[in-house]
């Protein structure tokens, strides 16, 4: 009798018996009735009564017997994490039981009791296992590792398991390799910035060995894993490709996948001219066609993956049409799948071919079906412009079955084609008219309308069909309702004498008798600029239409680059990357393909150096203390704790990766392109000979040095066109900071500014992408100042396609505090449910100017008089018209405060002062000639100041070297922390380059 007499007791009190049976001396009957009891569990019974008499039955020899109690104890472990205890002994006794299978047993089934208590005893029988003399032990403690690691992580790290899973890459037997690699793999996902895997040539090559001698399973993990590899160069890659290709001919549809999927990758690095990437592009072509020889099912998933590859590389299928033609008994869902890849396959050597079979698809007994082929007749029209004529005739052909559903598509599609071909095909109207009354689709009914309007000076009655529609105006749907207004007015505009009643007719139903705002809105829009000026109206309406796209159903390409690494996954079947449907996908990696070898990007995008290659040249504006990527990934996204700024130098926090990614996209490697991404001309110093700029001087050059640069002040003068603030202070036009086509499509503008007491960063995120953006937010690397968001970045709604938004986000400076150079630059990353962005850019520092930087007269001239003479240094600006007064009130606007003012020898003198955030005070001296437009500014360094705090950052110079500028010094308490500050302000005092400053001692 076979085992299912077990699942059909039903008596009453069976648990009694079954704890007499479990307690009998008898093996046979102990072990029915283990049996009975696994019967009951899998029926839904509950048995946890009987968990001390099942344990108590682990202590035998039979491995049959011995599985069916680990298979007890792992369903009821959790409800009984006391009782399951009892076990661990029986666990460690078994771990060192001669039998591998019963070694393995033991240490599988402790893996999946996710009870803590138990853990901490399952360390040392794992470590033991995972050095076993027999493969099969070593490949069951490594997917054990795995599952420990989800419940404790901590544990793992703690005990070196990783490291020895970091060993087992190298193991003898295949099999262990495998399991080992997916163990990795797993955990790496869940952590994405521990980068456990951290494969190299040596490591990559034993990966490849053990790809021919494990199980399917097996070689699925290791491709998924080479799929993350990034070779050193395209040699590497061809290299790769060459033991990888083996696997195409495998009868598992799984392994064929990931092996296309690592092809597809590294093909990217092969350049076009090698005979092997021609060799390979024909290799890829035959597995892909067997694989729709399968179940449906599995067809089904195949074809959405082809549809991937054939928008990347149409070249691969573009032989193999045939076998996408659809069969009788194939599913719809099949049938349609087929029928989008035959479009994109489409091309004028196949065209006629796919026609006669499209043509075939439209007489089909399947509604939808054929729907979808008339559509793909008009799709193969616009894409391939050969054969236009011959689909347009093979749609009239079908809109003479006057089978309904049939003319109607056909008809919308007809007006797809008259927005491709403008004036080519207008003689089809008359048919197509002859066809109105059998028109109940609302796309349909708009279609014809759409033709009717736009061709109305060649329908002689047009307005006799248009007003057939108006009569049932209200019963139309909305797009039917919009149709005809735009038609209407169209017609008036050709025909205005004829068609004026009708005009007021539909002006009246659309804005007096609709609650619909969008056709109000638009009936309103349409009666004004009828009534103020026709002539507008005229150009408006019938404005030259842009033709429409060949391919308006591509995904996107940077989405395309990210779908093409999931090959194989769920997120291939979607077409969507898997952030969009895992749920908490935080942990989720942004995968992109490689540069292709010798392109423009791999120059020019930040994104293009692979991550196993040598790391660019980092640029001088990032500061080389540090580790940066720790710095910012150390904040928290939330808003920052009011406070004084914290002494430590970084914020130590857990080890996940808020934001994922890395430095190596924050910059291009040209230092050109960098600098123009960081600052921009306009935000720096507007006007047109901004836009250079020159690399800030070390910390070792001579403090006297007046070469120009750059500054971060702006314009003070506000000569440039800046925005004045409610108390003054100049706000620099808002310039790119972060371009779209650096982050996939997210474009960043902005600039500061300084409101009664308050700094804000201005924002302006624009969505230049196909997807809709959400979930932003902000953090900013450690600065000179402590600059820190003082909220979360609120951006309330999802930000769709060409929409943008402008957000003021408020600052603070109690952040974390680290000298950066040049001082003022600011390493800012943005986060959205795409990706992590990071960009630098520099902000001016007049924003720091606090509103009490006043000093009193007295303290001014006590320090004044302490300063040497021999730290005396001069500059001079020139064209500058302002007298001394206005000078005063627009200095004052950016709390720079004149504290004296007197006129000697004909010279007006202004002794200025301000105060920086963090209590640091500057003080100068500005001479100004009336009548001479050139303005002397002699700072004065100040001798012992034991009331002014010293700089964070110690007793190094530090300074910034404008276009045009004055400078002041400042000390701390010690006369060895002197530091010289050069201040901006004016960068530029025309639309054009101002004058070098000229030093005059």
């Amino acid at each position: 009798m076979t085992d299912s007499k077990y699942f059909t007791t039903t008596k009453k009190g069976e648990i009694f018996e079954l704890k007499a049976e479990l307690n009998s001396d008898k093996k046979e009957k102990k072990k029915e009735a283990v049996k009975k009891v696994i019967a009951s569990m899998t029926v839904g019974k509950d048995v946890s009564a009987l968990f001390p008499d099942v344990v108590n039955c682990m202590q035998t020899d039979n491995l049959e017997l011995k599985k069916l109690v680990y298979l007890y104890l792992m369903n009821y472990a959790k409800s009984q994490p006391d009782m399951a205890i009892m076990a661990v002994n029986t666990f460690v006794k078994d771990c060192e039981d001669p039998n591998p299978l019963i070694r393995a047993l033991a240490v599988r089934t402790m893996g999946c009791i996710r009870v803590d208590k138990i853990t901490e005893y399952l360390c040392e029988p794992l470590r033991k296992c995972l050095k076993d003399e027999d493969p099969y032990v070593r490949k069951t403690a490594a997917v054990c590792v795995a599952k420990l690691h989800d419940i404790n992580a901590q544990l793992v790290e703690d005990q070196g398991f990783l490291d020895t899973l970091k060993d087992l890459i190298s193991d003898s037997n295949p099999m262990v390799v495998a399991n080992a690699v997916a163990a990795l793999s797993e955990i790496a996902e869940s952590h994405p910035s521990s980068n456990l895997l951290d494969l190299n040539p040596q490591s990559i090559n034993k990966l490849l060995t053990a790809l021919n001698e494990c199980t399917e399973w097996g070689q699925i993990f290791i491709l998924d894993c080479l799929a993350n590899y990034m070779p050193k160069d395209d040699r590497e890659a061809q290299s790769i490709c060459e033991r990888v290709t083996p696997r195409l001919s495998h009868a598992n549809s799984a392994v064929v996948l990931s092996a296309v999927k690592v092809l597809m990758k590294f093909m990217e690095m092969l350049s076009k001219d090698l005979d092997y990437y021609g060799t390979l592009l024909k290799k890829l072509a035959p597995p892909l066609v067997t694989l729709l020889s399968a179940e449906p099912e599995l067809q089904y998933v195949a074809l959405r993956n082809i549809n991937l590859i054939v928008q990347k590389r149409p070249e691969i299928l573009k032989h193999e049409m045939k076998v996408f033609f659809v069969k009788y008994n194939d599913p719809i869902y099949v049938k349609l799948e087929k029928l989008d890849i035959m479009i994109r396959l489409a091309s004028q050597a196949n065209i006629a071919q796919v026609l006669a079979e499209l043509k075939e698809y439209a007489t089909e007994v399947d509604v939808d079906f054929v729907r979808k082929a008339v559509r793909a007749i008009g799709r193969c029209a616009i894409k391939v412009e050969q054969s236009a004529e011959r689909c347009v005739s093979t749609l009239l052909d079908l809109i003479q079955t006057k089978v309904n559903y049939v003319v109607q598509e056909a008809i919308v599609v007809i007006k797809d084609i008259f927005r491709k071909y403008p004036n080519k095909y207008e003689s089809v109207i008359a048919t197509l008219c002859e066809n109105l009354d059998s028109l109940d689709e609302p796309e349909a009914r708009a279609a014809m309308i759409w033709i009717v309007g736009e061709y109305a000076e060649r329908i002689d009655n047009a307005d006799e069909l248009l007003e057939s529609f108006l009569e049932g105006f209200h019963d139309e749907s909305t797009q039917v309702q919009l149709q005809l207004l735009t038609a209407i007015v169209k017609l008036f505009l050709k025909k205005p004498t004829e068609t004026q009643e009708l005009v007021q007719q539909v002006l009246s139903l659309a804005t007096q008798d609709s609650d619909n705002p969008d056709l109000r809105d638009r009936g309103y829009i349409y009666w004004r600029l009828l009534s103020t000026d026709p002539v507008a109206a005229k150009e408006v309406v019938l404005a030259e239409k842009p033709l429409i796209s060949e391919e308006t159903d591509l995904i996107e390409p940077t989405l395309l680059d990210e779908l093409i690494c999931y090959i194989g996954t769920l997120a291939s079947v979607y077409h969507k990357p898997p952030s969009a449907f895992v749920e908490g996908s935080r942990g989720v990696v942004h995968k992109s393909l490689p540069p292709r070898t010798g392109s423009s990007e791999s120059a020019e995008s930040p994104d293009a150096a692979p991550s196993g290659g040598p790391a660019a040249d980092q640029p001088s504006v990032i500061p080389t203390q540090g580790d940066l990527l720790g710095d910012l990934l150390n904040l928290d996204l939330g808003p920052p704790v009011s406070g004084p700024p914290m002494a430590t130098s970084s914020v130590q926090m857990g080890a996940v990766d808020l934001l994922g990614g890395g430095l190596d996209s924050l910059m291009g490697d040209e230092s050109e392109g960098l600098r123009s991404d960081v600052g921009g001309s306009p935000a720096m110093g507007g006007g047109g000979g901004g836009s250079s700029f020159t690399p800030a001087p070390s910390t070792t050059a001579p403090t006297n040095v007046g070469a120009p640069l750059g500054s971060g002040l702006g314009d003070l003068f506000d000569l440039t066109g800046g925005v004045g603030t409610l108390s003054g202070s100049y706000v620099a036009p808002k310039t790119v900071w972060l371009p779209a086509m650096k982050a996939k499509g997210l474009e960043i503008s902005g600039t500061f500014s300084r409101q009664v007491g308050s700094i804000s960063m201005d924002l302006v995120l624009t969505n230049k992408a196909l997807q809709v953006m959400s979930d932003f937010a902000i953090q900013f690397n450690r600065n000179s100042f402590g600059l820190a968001p003082a909220a979360p970045l609120q951006v309330h709604a999802p930000l769709a396609p060409n929409q943008s938004v402008e957000i003021s986000l408020p600052l603070n400076t109690v952040g974390s505090v680290m000298k950066m150079d040049p001082l003022n630059n600011l390493q800012v990353a943005v986060k959205n449910n795409i990706d992590v962005f990071y960009f630098s850019t520099l902000y001016p520092l007049h924003i720091l100017f606090v509103e009490d930087g006043k000093m009193e007269r007295q303290m001014f001239l006590a320090t004044w008089k302490d300063i040497p003479n021999e730290n005396e240094t001069q500059f001079q600006i020139k064209d500058c018209s302002l007298n001394a007064d206005a000078v005063s009130s627009k200095l004052q606007g950016s709390n720079i405060f004149t504290i004296a003012k007197r006129n000697v020898e004909g010279q007006d003198m202004l002794y200025q002062s301000l105060k920086l955030t963090n209590g640091i005070w500057v003080l100068a001296e500005l001479r100004i000639q009336p009548s001479n437009p050139s303005f002397t500014v002699h700072p004065s360094p100040p001798g012992q100041l034991p009331a002014f705090p010293a700089p964070s950052w110690g007793a190094r110079p530090w300074w910034w070297h404008p276009r045009s500028c004055w400078w002041c010094w400042c000390q701390s308490r010690s006369p060895s922390l002197m530091g010289r500050v050069t201040l901006l302000l004016w960068e530029q005092l025309k639309d054009t380059e101002g004058p070098q400053p000229t030093q005059l001692h």
